[in-house]
C-alpha cells in the first residue's frame, strides 16, 4: 500500500471508529462544546510547559515581516518558541490534541463529513493557491 493509501486508511478508519466510542456526547451540542473544552485545554498544556516545566520559553515581539518580498516575510516571520518540549510535556500535548481530533472527527461524523476528504481539499488549496493562501 503506497503511503498516501495508507495515510487515507488511517483517517477513513478513525472516522469510522469515533462513533463506536462516542457514548455521552453525540449530541452537536456536546460535540462542540467538547472541541472548546479540548482546544482550552491544549492551550492550557503548552502554557504549563513554558511556566511549569520550563522546557520552552515564548520571547514574543512585534514581528518584522520584511517589506521588500514575500520571500522577506517567511524568512522573518518567527514562533516566538523556543526550546524544544520535553518528553512529558510532549506526551501531554499529544493527549490533548489527539482528544481534540476525536471530538473534530466526531463532528465531522454527525455532520456526515470525510475528514480525509477535506484535509485533502485544503491541501490541494494551499497547494494551488500557493502564497495566495496565505493565512
Amino acid at each position: 500500500m503506497d503511503r498516501n493509501n495508507e495515510q487515507k486508511s488511517v483517517c477513513e478508519n478513525f472516522q469510522n471508529e469515533v462513533p463506536n466510542v462516542l457514548a455521552r456526547h453525540k449530541s452537536i451540542l456536546d460535540i462542540m462544546t467538547k472541541l472548546d473544552e479540548y482546544n482550552a485545554r491544549t492551550n492550557r498544556a503548552l502554557a504549563k510547559s513554558v511556566t511549569r516545566c520550563g522546557c520552552v520559553t515564548i520571547h514574543a515581539a512585534k514581528q518584522d515581516l520584511g517589506n521588500d518580498s514575500l520571500q522577506d516575510m517567511l524568512n522573518n516571520a518567527e514562533s516566538h518558541i523556543e526550546g524544544n518540549l520535553c518528553d512529558s510535556c510532549k506526551d501531554v500535548l499529544e493527549v490533548e490534541i489527539g482528544t481534540y481530533l476525536f471530538y473534530l472527527t466526531s463532528l465531522c461524523d454527525v455532520l456526515d463529513l470525510n475528514f480525509h476528504s477535506m484535509l485533502e481539499k485544503e491541501y490541494d488549496r494551499i497547494k494551488t493557491l500557493g502564497i495566495y493562501s496565505l493565512k
